[in-house]
């Protein structure tokens, strides 16, 4: 699989279809097929970052943008209560798709700790 050739990245160029619940020039909004929780968002960027260990110093206004991206799609998704923002880094961490992506989970109390 070539750098950046993720399911996620298929998704970003419309190769697989997914409703978007969100779309700009940097990133895009997707419901998690495999949710954990009554709302369970992936707000993912365009710029293939393997994980966020891996970003660059030149990355942080586009990690600063996915989580106002997350602030905007839990408001737009009656989040009021509150939610919880992931981000899982490498194997140990969970993560299980190689283009990083912020969890965005609303719907329920979360507990603590997560795991």
């Amino acid at each position: 699989m070539a750098e950046g050739d993720t399911i996620f990245a298929k998704i970003i160029r419309k190769e697989i279809p997914s409703e978007f619940l969100h779309e700009d020039d940097q990133c895009i909004a997707i419901r998690d097929i495999n949710p954990q929780a009554p709302t369970h968002v992936l707000v993912i960027p365009k710029k293939p970052i393997a994980q966020l260990s891996k970003a660059d110093d030149e990355d942080e206004q586009l990690l600063g943008h996915l989580l106002i991206v997350a602030k905007k799609v839990a408001n737009k998704l009656s989040l009021g209560n509150g939610y919880r923002i992931i981000i899982n880094d490498g194997p140990d961490g969970g993560q299980e798709v190689m283009h990083i992506h912020i969890h965005v989970l609303g719907g329920r109390k979360m507990k603590w700790p997560p795991g």
